[in-house]
């Protein structure tokens, strides 16, 4: 039985070096010109802590199933993940991978000035050169199959996955996978939610992507449910 993070194997460099840090329930993997461990490690407690303050003043920020409004002086990481829910119309947590690899990619940039990072399957990317980042879906006969190809004047970008039949997260759907690529990581992992939760069946494929398509700021979308799939917008795809 593979690890649950196999998949991370899937995004092809050879040129820049690995590492992860791993903080509670998170556990994220870098890769960049050298190893930042102890950089992400700082700013992976910072971010957390600003979160977790946060929710501790505001406890129904943690459960909230509906997009919610918070103040300028809230931390810039709640910030980010309620204005991400707002516009999916999504609770703010189902931004909080890709707004917690964003946050720390980002700080990370300042010693590197190629990173990827990825989250529990959410990616944020900055590249200097084109990259293929591959597409998991479980039992889907698609799966491990194709790979987003990824150009450097895309980037930053970030590519969330959403799936109602692989890992923990809350999905209404059924999908085997729905990805987005959006400049924000935080509105990616959030517009993955959205988007997840309509596609419940092979036909709701077309559906999934019409909602894609309305949420503000997304640039493209692949939907996989067993033997079909569709995509839109600014995606290329090809073989892994």
């Amino acid at each position: 039985m593979e690890s649950p993070c196999f998949y991370r194997r899937w995004i092809t460099d050879g040129d820049l070096v690995s590492f992860h840090v791993v903080e509670e329930e998170s556990d994220i993997y870098f890769r960049a010109v050298r190893n930042l461990e102890k950089e992400a490690a700082l700013s992976l407690a910072g971010h957390r802590s600003y979160l977790k303050e946060y929710i501790g003043q505001c406890p129904l920020f943690l459960t909230m199933m509906e997009p919610c409004i918070v103040t300028e002086e809230s931390p810039d990481i709640v910030r980010q993940m309620s204005h991400a829910g707002v516009l999916a119309g999504v609770g703010p947590m189902a931004a909080v991978a890709g707004a917690v690899a964003e946050a720390v990619g980002r700080d990370l940039l300042s010693f590197s000035p190629e990173i990827i990072v990825e989250n529990g399957g959410d990616i944020f990317l900055v590249t200097k050169r084109q990259r293929r980042v591959g597409i998991y879906a479980g039992s889907s006969p698609f799966s491990g199959k194709l790979a987003l190809e990824i150009e450097p004047e895309d980037t930053p970008l970030g590519i969330c996955t959403s799936s109602g039949t692989v890992g923990h997260s809350l999905s209404l759907g059924e999908a085997d996978a729905v990805v987005i690529l959006a400049a924000s990581a935080a509105l990616a992992d959030a517009a993955a939610t959205a988007v997840g939760n309509v596609a419940g069946s092979e036909e709701d494929i077309p559906r999934a992507l019409k909602k894609a398509q309305s949420i503000q700021g997304v640039l493209g979308v692949v939907v996989i449910k067993g033997e079909k799939m569709g995509a839109w917008g600014k995606v290329k795809i090809e073989p892994m």
